[in-house]
């Protein structure tokens, strides 16, 4: 089930569940040390998908800065990998920024190795290559105006 819920919206445990799972992909996993907890969690939207023991399967977060719209955060748990579940993800992704933002371009920081998955989508890279957390990154814009 895939579910689309406020900051506010989110009961602990649907909270305490998706910090922890960035957690384990984002720190653990990528081996990063860096701030997760940046404050924009607070006017985003929380996309994620559960099967019906509530295991979270895939998530994204949704939000706007000036005149576009963000997806970040993007994971599947390792467990969950390689079963469709990003497609899914990215799908309603996208469907959902345009429901909430309407027709904004949506941009997103790509991880290099993931240029060609988000291209499937329509997402342009632009501009060069920088460093997020000592890992390479590209800016990535779906554009629709």
């Amino acid at each position: 089930m895939m579910n689309c819920k406020r900051f506010e919206e989110l009961d602990k445990t649907e909270l305490y569940e998706l910090l922890r799972l960035r957690q384990e992909v984002f720190v653990i996993e990528q081996d990063c040390n860096y701030l997760d907890l940046d404050r924009i969690d607070y006017e985003a939207y929380h996309l994620y998908e559960t099967d019906k023991n509530n295991t979270i399967l895939s998530y994204a977060r949704l939000y706007k800065d000036g005149y576009e719209s963000h997806i970040g955060r993007v994971l599947t748990p390792a467990n969950q990998r390689r079963k469709g579940y990003g497609i899914t993800l990215m799908k309603a992704a996208i469907e959902q920024c345009r429901a909430i933002y309407g027709d904004q371009d949506i941009t997103i920081s790509a991880q290099e190795y993931l240029l060609a998955f988000y291209s499937g989508f329509g997402f342009v890279v632009e501009g060069d290559r920088y460093y997020e957390d000592n890992l390479p990154h590209f800016k990535m814009r779906l554009q629709f105006s």
